[in-house]
């Protein structure tokens, strides 16, 4: 019997439906696992998304594309395909995709993590044949503390700066890790302030339906005198830029979980590092894989050759795949084009 997903150069191909999954040249369908730019790229004809990624798409792919949504666990029949959309966790809206066509059932996954940051949602483990998975952490150096722990050394770092009169620059991707950021902060501490990026963002997610708080784009009708007190929230091009010094003095700090590795936060001139990631960790992986009961497990962007022997040795049918998805290093290079607005 043929593979369901086949693996070609424009991505991730089912043949019975006709349709991709996450491709980065364009197609005539697709399937998108989530919003953020390695994934949902322009120029597809028709676009299959889940429900909460519709604000975010238009914003990133044009009010006009050809979008059909739907919500989790419903299933559409495409050439025979049963397709359905499971919770993945990285990001508001993210899916795995489920594939299911003469008893074969695939699995993929896109970008997701297993703790529930409290507004991406929870992971749902979808038992499969075969699992397409990512490695964006596939090393077991990387183990994530809890959220509210993270979250606890923020809100630290801003008091402690608001004491020596610093403003504080908190680096995140402008979707997803500023969002869960901001939904979890005790604004209590001080006013927070968006770049013009994660601004448009939350905008976008709010129309959506997405429950955020709205909270002010930092303009120049914001006096000087409330940055010291103030906690600032912006995409990593703003690291050492112009629009950056309108703060001084001020502290920067980067969430991400390459903050983990030594050397990271000196590289990119940062004060403090903050270990919050989008994806999974060691643990997760290996948690979510076995929990899929997959026979076959293909090993996508990340530490593929690492974490598909050690499948391998773990006795599953495991095998790097070469694809075009960046995983948490577009997180930090981002750059802003439509949504950049200071």
């Amino acid at each position: 019997m043929k593979p369901l997903i086949e693996f070609t150069d424009r991505g991730l191909f089912c043949p019975p439906a006709g349709i991709y999954v996450d491709p980065w040249k364009p197609v005539d369908k697709a399937v998108i696992t989530h919003a953020h730019s390695d994934h949902a790229r322009w120029g597809m004809k028709h676009y299959l998304a889940h429900q909460q990624s519709e604000t975010i798409l238009r914003l990133r792919l044009g009010q006009d594309i050809s979008l059909e949504t739907l919500p989790y666990s419903e299933s559409i029949n495409v050439g025979g395909v049963s397709i359905s959309l499971h919770p993945a966790a990285h990001i508001y809206g993210s899916s795995q995709v489920r594939l299911e066509y003469k008893g074969q059932i695939w699995v993929v996954s896109g970008d997701y993590k297993l703790e529930d940051d409290g507004f991406s949602g929870s992971f749902e483990p979808v038992r499969c044949h075969s699992f397409i998975t990512e490695s964006t952490f596939g090393l077991p150096i990387y183990s994530w503390k809890p959220q509210p722990e993270v979250m606890k050394e923020i809100h630290e770092w801003w008091q402690s700066n608001q004491s020596q009169n610093k403003a504080s620059l908190l680096i995140a991707y402008s979707l997803g890790k500023s969002q869960r950021i901001i939904h979890q902060l005790d604004r209590s501490i001080g006013p927070v302030y968006l770049h013009g990026a994660v601004a448009n963002i939350n905008h976008a997610l709010i129309a959506g339906g997405a429950k955020l708080p709205n909270l002010p784009k930092l303009d120049s009708s914001i006096p000087k005198d409330e940055f010291h007190k103030a906690l600032i929230i912006a995409p990593s091009s703003a690291l050492n830029s112009s629009w950056a010094n309108r703060f001084r003095p001020f502290s920067t700090g980067i969430a991400s979980g390459w903050m983990m590795v030594r050397g990271a936060k000196r590289r990119r001139a940062a004060d403090r590092g903050f270990v919050l990631s989008d994806h999974a960790d060691w643990l997760g992986l290996n948690q979510a894989v076995k929990a899929t009961g997959a026979e076959s497990v293909y090993v996508t962007h990340g530490f593929t050759s690492v974490f598909s022997r050690w499948l391998t040795e773990q006795g599953l049918n495991a095998c790097e795949v070469e694809t075009l998805y960046d995983g948490e290093s577009v997180e930090m290079n981002e750059t802003v084009d439509q949504e950049n607005d200071s």
